[in-house]
């Protein structure tokens, strides 16, 4: 039990002058008061304050021994967690105390992503959560990180304070973050664990209460015994010993007299596009720069002090902790000098300089930031009289204000206690704004669908005429002169004879399409997300999102939201309509859906688009594998069917899609802040079935229910991984008719229907025996005078060919003319 301490450098223990006058003792670990002093401060919620001689805040200490300290718990929440969990991990500091000791615990983990709380808002980013400090002075917390998935993984999160009393902050974080991340186990770090034991108990109560595991890891642990009417004589004391002026400017001890020093501003060449710290996350990929910057900023450091500089002292400021921590840590070991660190800070502490007391001195200068609690006085302990031959303010450009030079600023105040101040402003690391992009288009406006059915993340461009005749956009495309997505095939008009072959095999396949529907929503409600956002790939995916998420309300009451983007072959998925996303909804909970797979070309198009989004925008948590009705190419793991089976939907365009176009990408139209255009054809609004469709397969959900059911349960049981055995025929198929482009060949009943109403179809491969999946192909092959070729060995229930090298009054291999 230490009630006395050890002493500090003058003899005399730190926390002596409080425990003599209020009977304040720290019980606990023999290292406990080698870590902590004690002090008084202006707070109506608390009087004392535990100062730690090791976290660089109040105290000047060396930055070896500060590092340290971090680098070691860090090192033992590796060791606890494994390597495995531990690379998993993230790490969340408190600011502003624990900015600097987060970090540091980051760095011991390893390769740990790192985010702190901040109180310095961004208008415009939206925070990840946030919570209150119920003891401090300045209570509201912020998580604002860049990348919006930062805190979605479900590796541990490690929750990293200086001191752990009571458990409310912490609790308040978890059980916030928990409510929007959910995960199964945290870790607490702190310099001390000073609880009681009921509130140890409640922090394990609290564990089982989110069926979580929650661990703590302290380097010390005891509690602080408070005698009766404890906050009443330390407000009297604080009240006592402050300075009779209490908003004049100055310190507990006389101002020296003299001329004024001089303030040099250097320029460190901070590496461009490096974070100044966690405020808005620091990646493993930024540590590896900040390391390899050190040593030649601290070398101008270095350059910038006096020849005679004995005893030099890095100020850091307030949240800003890491940065100038690690800045004196390189200069201590390239210098004969003797270094410390300490940060500028927001708390009112008092200031009494006898040895027994943790705050010898205050330095008490306006704020030079732009809090959102507005301006007022900041401090700086301990730096005053302590006979520093020269003091290196570290700040960001954010702080970099006219208060920060006035006469009675942070710089002067300095400037009166040493022989030189020197300048350090490293910039300030701003998120971009989130683009002002729109909110969704939503019918009736645009779309035939209820506006609650979907939302469009598209520009409306109705009054554009895009159309081109077929037999144009064929051949501008084969001749690489237009990408299929600059304009728009003529909306193909069905026959009555069409119509009706639409209408019977949707009375034949509804209940069939239900299963699917069934089957494949909850295969994404048991593997990909309890809440899931559906994001169709417009237009075949639309209707089938539209079904999965009918299927998400009527089985389980859920009302899920559902969006439809642009996908373009050869361009990507519209990035602007995945920052919206990311903006507005937690990455890991999209589930991306389509009507149906051919080869997996657009599987792959996801994959690689959404891998260049997060290299470009940083931006992560994006899950790529595509969820779909119909997987005859076996591309995917999330599916209703592998069947090749008729889905009505891709009988018709627009009049069975919510009477939208397919998507639109061209320079001239979409700009660089826009999302991909589409029109809404509202004159077709005579011949739509479009929400006929989803209400004929809706109808079939109560009947389907248990064999939904099985089929679920043989699904995730059973062996469901891509064999990719629909691109190896495609392979197949293009060299067998000469064609040698994939691209050229469109497998299955979904995709050569597509070729039939919007390309110029060179034949169509239909397999030996097919019934009636196949009567509308037929139909519109005998239209189009395109011949149909049964074939016994097909994987796939029919393909369609598009000649490669099509140009108007051709003619193919066998002699048919081209241009049908």
């Amino acid at each position: 039990m230490n009630d006395g301490g050890r002493p500090g450098p003058d003899g005399v223990w730190s926390g002596t002058w409080v425990a003599e006058r209020l009977g304040v003792e720290l019980v606990g670990d023999d290292q406990l008061t080698d870590l902590l002093g004690l002090a008084l401060r202006r707070n109506p919620k608390r009087a004392h304050l535990l100062v730690s001689h090791v976290l660089g805040k109040h105290v000047p200490q060396s930055p070896r021994v500060v590092y340290d300290h971090g680098l070691a718990l860090g090192r033992r929440v590796r060791e606890l967690l494994g390597t495995e969990e531990a690379s998993r991990a993230v790490v969340l500091g408190y600011a502003e105390t624990a900015t600097g000791l987060g970090h540091c615990v980051a760095d011991g983990i390893g390769l740990a992503p790192y985010l702190h709380s901040t109180r310095r808002p961004v208008p415009g980013l939206t925070p990840a959560g946030g919570f209150e400090e119920s003891h401090s002075h300045a209570t509201s917390h912020l998580l604002l990180p860049e990348n919006p998935g930062l805190l979605s993984g479900d590796g541990p999160l490690v929750l990293v304070d200086d001191e752990f009393s009571t458990g409310n902050t912490i609790l308040n974080t978890i059980r916030d973050l928990h409510a929007r991340y959910p995960r199964g186990r945290y870790v607490v770090v702190a310099l001390v664990d000073m609880r009681s034991p009921k509130d140890a108990d409640r922090l394990d109560a609290f564990a089982r209460e989110i069926d979580a595991r929650v661990d703590l890891v302290a380097a010390a642990s005891g509690t602080v015994h408070l005698p009766e009417g404890v906050l009443e004589k330390g407000q009297a004391l604080v009240a006592r010993f402050e300075m009779p002026h209490s908003g004049a400017r100055g310190t507990a001890r006389s101002t020296p007299t003299g001329p004024q020093r001089t303030i040099k501003r250097i320029d460190l060449h901070w590496p461009h596009g490096l974070p100044d710290g966690g405020r808005h996350g620091f990646t493993p990929a930024h540590r590896i720069r900040l390391e390899a910057a050190l040593p030649p900023m601290a070398a101008h450091l270095a350059q910038a002090l006096p020849a005679t500089a004995h005893r030099v002292h890095i100020l850091g400021f307030e949240e800003l902790m890491y940065i100038p921590l690690r800045l004196a840590h390189q200069l201590e070991q390239t210098t004969d000098a003797q270094v410390t660190y300490s940060t500028t800070t927001r708390s009112p502490v008092l200031a009494v300089d006898d040895p027994g007391y943790a705050i010898r001195s205050r330095i008490t200068f306006p704020a030079h930031d732009t809090p959102a609690d507005g301006p007022g006085d900041r401090y700086a302990y301990n730096i005053a009289g302590a006979g520093f031959d020269a003091v290196i303010a570290v700040v960001d450009s954010t702080a970099d204000t006219p208060e920060l030079h006035a006469p009675d600023g942070l710089l002067a105040q300095l400037a009166a206690h040493t022989e030189q101040v020197v300048l350090v402003v490293v910039p300030s690391h701003t998120p971009e704004r989130p683009s002002m992009l729109p909110e969704p288009l939503r019918g009736p406006a645009f779309s035939s669908y209820a506006p609650e059915e979907v939302g469009w993340l598209l520009q409306d461009l109705s009054d554009v005429t895009l159309e081109a005749p077929t037999e144009e956009r064929e051949e501008a495309i084969q001749s690489g002169g237009a990408h299929y997505a600059e304009s728009l095939p003529v909306e193909y008009q069905p026959s009555e004879q069409y119509q009706e072959l639409f209408h019977a095999a949707l009375e034949t396949s509804a209940g069939r399409i239900a299963q699917a529907v069934g089957a494949v929503t909850e295969l994404v409600l048991a593997e990909r997300s309890p809440r899931p956002v559906l994001v169709s790939l417009a237009r075949a995916g639309t209707p089938v999102g539209v079904l999965m998420r009918r299927w998400a309300q009527f089985r389980h009451g859920l009302d899920l939201p559902h969006y439809a983007v642009s996908i373009v072959r050869g361009r990507g998925i519209d990035a602007n309509a995945l920052r919206w996303l990311a903006a507005h909804h937690d990455p890991r909970d999209v589930v991306f859906v389509d009507g149906w797979t051919g080869k997996g070309a657009i599987t792959r198009e996801l994959a690689d688009a959404v891998k260049e989004f997060e290299d470009s925008d940083g931006i992560t948590g994006f899950d790529p594998e595509i969820a779909v009705l119909a997987d005859p190419g076996s591309c995917v793991r999330t599916y209703g069917t592998r069947e090749d089976f008729l889905i009505p939907s891709a009988c018709l365009n627009s009049t069975v899609s919510g009477l939208i176009s397919r998507t639109v990408l061209r320079a001239d139209l979409v700009g660089a802040d826009d999302f991909h255009g589409a029109k809404f054809y509202r004159e077709l609004a005579g011949a739509d079935v479009s929400v006929a469709f989803l209400d004929a397969v809706a109808g079939r959900f109560p009947e389907v229910v248990d064999a939904v059911d099985a089929q679920t349960k043989e699904l995730l049981s059973g062996d469901r991984a891509p064999t990719w055995e629909g691109w190896a025929a495609v392979e197949r198929i293009s060299e067998e008719y000469g064609i040698h482009d994939v691209n050229l060949v469109k497998p299955g009943v979904g995709e050569t229907t597509r070729v039939l109403l919007r390309r110029v179809p060179w034949k169509i491969l239909a397999k030996a025996g097919a019934g009636a999946d196949l009567d509308h192909v037929r139909l519109l092959a005998e239209q189009r005078g395109v011949p149909v070729e049964e074939v016994a060995e097909l994987p796939y229930t029919c393909v369609g060919l598009i000649h490669p090298k099509y140009t108007r009054g051709a003619t193919g291999a066998d002699g048919r003319a081209v241009n049908v």
